[in-house]
């Protein structure tokens, strides 16, 4: 439950954080009558991720469980790839978020209300079709016949879209480089646990060999339905009797990518400093600084 709260969190906070950016910046220089638009596009783009998930879950039931196992599988792999990418993208360009979302919304601005609604749900879109594979992936691995791992993902939406809007309203600040690189770091570490799910589904299918083939079995000594298993699973998609290529998997993805998230990127400082409440108090002279 605790990885898909994560998920969850740090997902929709940066969608809520692109959603402040762009209505805060229309606020402070006097556009209003454009934040229409903007909403438009941003309520298509929450339509289409929810569908998208919603296809993703009803149309894979009507598959076989070769068939279901081997998608699943499959996509959880092209998951893991888009959130990697997104989360070494954040942790570079956070400081400069601000910036060029006010370059694409001044674009818009001078184009017309087409442009703002196509600006709108192009930044918040891509956040949500990414939320809705890697979390239909991760709730896949982590699936244990409960409704906690979406309870999870729920709460941290819930929990992302409440400091959006204390960040609107300046009520909170945090240094957001370094909440990108923390949770970003744990989400790598999820990740690996779906990337090996993954395979292992791809093995059921039969589309890989070796699943008989198992690297450990402590089985016994951690049982499956035991409270430390199911924590242990629910956190970091843990299996007590994990196939060679799992671990394998698991490994060769956890060690370069954790060596290469933590190696210096440039801004690890305090420069990395970001918050709506800086967005609202600048002058729109400022507005291409990040």
């Amino acid at each position: 439950m605790f990885s898909n709260y994560l998920i969850g969190l740090r997902k929709g906070l940066e969608a809520s954080l692109v959603v402040c950016i762009l209505i805060a910046y229309l606020v402070k220089t006097g556009r209003r009558q454009a934040l229409r638009p903007v909403w438009a596009g941003i309520g298509l783009a929450v339509g289409i991720a929810m569908g998208f998930g919603c296809v993703l879950e009803f149309g894979s039931q009507e598959l076989t469980f070769q068939a279901q196992e081997g998608l699943g599988g499959s996509l959880s792999i092209v998951a893991v790839g888009l959130v990697t990418w997104m989360v070494f993208w954040m942790r570079r360009t956070a400081r400069h978020l601000k910036a060029e979302l006010h370059g694409k919304l001044d674009q818009a601005l001078a184009m017309g209300t087409g442009a703002l609604v196509v600006t709108a749900f192009l930044a918040v879109g891509r956040e949500g079709l990414e939320t809705a594979l890697f979390v239909w992936a991760s709730v896949h691995a982590a699936s244990d016949g409960t409704p906690r791992p979406l309870i999870g993902v729920a709460l941290g939406l819930a929990t992302a879209v409440l400091l959006g809007r204390l960040f609107y309203r300046g009520t909170l600040r945090i240094d957001l480089s370094k909440f990108f690189t923390w949770t970003g770091a744990m989400l790598v570490v999820v990740a690996a646990g779906v990337l090996a799910y993954g395979f292992h589904d791809l093995q059921e299918a039969g589309v890989l060999p070796g699943l008989t083939h198992l690297a450990f079995d402590i089985s016994s000594t951690v049982p499956p339905d035991s409270w430390y298993g199911t924590l242990l699973k629910g956190v970091l998609n843990f299996q007590p009797d994990p196939t060679v290529l799992q671990v394998t998997v698991w490994l060769l993805y956890l060690v370069p990518t954790f060596t290469l998230f933590f190696a210096p990127v440039g801004f690890a400082s305090g420069k990395g400093k970001v918050t709506v409440a800086d967005e609202q108090g600048s002058q729109p002279s400022q507005a291409s600084q990040a």
